[in-house]
């Protein structure tokens, strides 16, 4: 699932990348532009509604470039995202 929240006072949007929790089979980071590529800086979180999750804000309009990195150097695209091309997953914030 992902969650976009616009704040027109601040012109930014708040991304809120999530997964269950059943799905996850180790630590999965969610790394993109807005973290320059850097595995481990927006880790998913456990919570208590059977997700893991983590969010990031960026500039509202953006594109961001995303994936998500699970144990073993596995890499996968969300099906939420607004397109899937051959880099990773794309939104438009």
């Amino acid at each position: 699932m992902l969650k976009k929240s616009r704040s027109v006072k601040s012109a930014t949007c708040t991304l809120t990348f999530a997964l269950p929790s059943t799905v996850l089979d180790g630590p999965v980071s969610v790394v993109g532009t807005f973290n320059d590529w850097t595995p481990g800086v927006h880790p998913l979180r456990r919570r208590s509604n059977g997700t893991a999750s983590t969010s990031v804000v960026v500039p509202a309009g953006s594109t961001v470039r995303f994936r998500y990195l699970g144990p073993q150097g596995r890499w996968f695209d969300d099906v939420d995202a607004d397109e899937i091309t051959p880099e990773g997953s794309v939104v438009r914030a």
